[in-house]
């Protein structure tokens, strides 16, 4: 297969490339069969990562993070991809769950938890889908009940990609009436080891990415402060969810394209089986 350099790629994201390529054969590609058999990698993958400066590369080196753009998150999602490492749910940590806090967060949130989520310190989750509502955000039930300067939770959450290793959880939830629809959510931030009532369920088999943890959330009047709604003003949620889905959309998209690449190129020279693409970039 011909290299064939993308019109966005640089020198600078050249080199980032290949240093996010060996990482991933030194630290990740020795030990997925294993990781396939258990269900999820190695915590301490997490912390390699960080030190590596893999994760939370678009965020501000002020709150711990690269200070690059969504390039440096497509190489990264590019060379998973290629190297065939599946099972790190990066691009929820990273993606998705650092870029909420950073748009969304109140300073004091920014720089409580972004540099946590920058070194591996903390792993990060979102929590959207229950059982029985799917993708209607609107229809969730887990609420958020105010007692005092605290919110107690209550719900189930599903299909929780990185539950089984998340300390930050970025919970969907109803601080209203739970009939109330999209006015009445709330983006609410569960640190994991901080609170009783939290468990985690089954992590769940799937046909694919065996690897990536994806669990059954439990929240049984889990107490947190009133201040760890997201940005601090109840009521907010399905705006900042409507705002930041598209990015969740578009990584889904990047690494769809990045696995299909080498198999294209594989058909068209007649072989059944295909090469990492070492050189494309």
């Amino acid at each position: 297969m011909i290299a064939r350099k993308s019109g966005w790629m640089n020198e600078e994201l050249q080199i980032f490339s290949g240093s996010v390529r060996k990482f991933f054969e030194r630290e990740a590609l020795p030990h997925n069969e294993r990781w396939n058999a258990e269900g999820k990698i190695d915590r301490d993958f997490w912390n390699k990562a960080g030190e590596a400066g893999l994760l939370c590369v678009t965020i501000p080196e002020e709150y711990g993070g690269m200070g690059g753009d969504f390039r440096h998150e497509a190489v990264i999602v590019q060379q998973e991809q290629w190297t065939h490492f599946s099972g790190w749910g990066n691009g929820v940590h990273s993606g998705i769950c650092a870029p909420y806090i950073l748009a969304y967060g109140t300073e004091e949130q920014k720089r409580r938890w972004l540099p946590k989520l920058a070194t591996g310190e903390m792993v990060a989750a979102i929590a959207m889908t229950e059982p029985g509502t799917g993708s209607d955000l609107q229809a969730v039930r887990t609420t958020a009940k105010r007692d005092g300067a605290s919110l107690v939770i209550n719900g189930q959450k599903t299909f929780i990609t990185n539950g089984q290793h998340a300390d930050l959880i970025i919970v969907v939830c109803k601080t209203g009436d739970v009939s109330g629809g999209a006015k009445n959510i709330s983006l609410v931030v569960v640190e994991a080891n901080e609170v009783t009532g939290y468990r985690r369920g089954r992590n769940l088999e799937k046909v694919g990415l065996h690897a990536q943890d994806t669990s059954e959330l439990f929240f049984d009047d889990v107490r947190v402060p009133a201040d760890n709604v997201l940005g601090g003003d109840e009521g907010r949620g399905f705006y900042q969810l409507m705002q930041q889905l598209p990015r969740e959309r578009l990584i889904i998209a990047l690494g769809s394209v990045a696995r299909i690449i080498p198999l294209i190129g594989a058909a068209a020279q007649g072989r059944e089986q295909y090469p990492t693409p070492h050189n494309q970039t």
